[in-house]
């Protein structure tokens, strides 16, 4: 069977693209955010100093913090526990019996 012009010119499209490295990709999301979604896509696909600065804020705003090392201590570090001086100490039992 004989290709159609149509996905001819799709398949040619895509190639282009890749030789730019670019890539098509679906996303989902709410239809309010269409207009933020393409815009953002857009500028991060300009490759200049301001797509770089974008995508710098980006994923350090989606980053999960429970990855850097040392987020625990400094978590409880900050705790308004610290310096409260509790006694934490538990007494030490032996068990109970129980009768099988």
């Amino acid at each position: 069977m004989r290709e159609t012009s149509q996905k001819r010119a799709v398949r040619n499209y895509r190639r282009r693209l890749r030789r730019r490295g670019m890539a098509r990709f679906e996303v989902l999301g709410l239809e309010t955010d269409r207009h933020l979604i393409r815009s953002l896509a857009k500028r991060l696909a300009a490759s200049g100093p301001e797509a770089i600065r974008i995508r710098d804020v980006v994923v350090n705003t989606i980053t999960d913090e429970k990855r850097k090392k040392g987020t625990i201590l400094t978590a409880l570090r900050r705790s308004p526990l610290v310096g409260a001086n509790l006694a934490l100490d538990r007494p030490v039992t032996s068990g109970r019996r129980i009768d099988l």
